[in-house]
């Protein structure tokens, strides 16, 4: 049997403000945006040449609009690989990506935390060969 895991849900306050930070920023393909009932939307963002990607999903109760932001309780969330940590760093720091960490090696590869528009954090990391 073979698996993957497709999409991650993002849960984010506005479709429009969030897809333009994936694309504009980190330079994700917005891969679907597509109406629904109820005025949701669906919406997925992804790494270029990458097999997965995220379901944006705005939030629409108390519950989802605490989650924003702070999916994972503070911790790293998601993990961005890269094939050239120096070009993308450099990259999203022009773009005004907010580093909250100097890159530092670590035994799998050259890291350095970032967050999104919402203070998610995110690992960019280029993993050793």
């Amino acid at each position: 049997m073979t698996q993957r895991i497709g999409l991650v849900t993002l849960v984010v306050d506005d479709y429009d403000e969030a897809i333009a930070y994936f694309t504009g920023k980190l330079g994700f393909a917005l891969v679907e945006d597509t109406a629904l009932d109820g005025g949701k939307r669906w919406v997925v963002v992804a790494p270029r040449g990458a097999g997965s990607g995220l379901l944006l999903a705005k939030a629409v109760n108390q519950r989802q609009k605490q989650a924003v932001g702070s999916q994972t309780g503070g911790r790293v969330f998601l993990f961005l690989h890269t094939d050239d940590f120096r070009r993308d760093y450099t990259a999203y720091k022009e773009c005004g990506v907010a580093f909250v960490e100097d890159p530092r090696r670590e035994p799998y590869g050259t890291v350095a935390v970032f967050t999104d528009l919402y203070g998610n954090r995110w690992d960019l990391i280029e993993p050793k060969a």
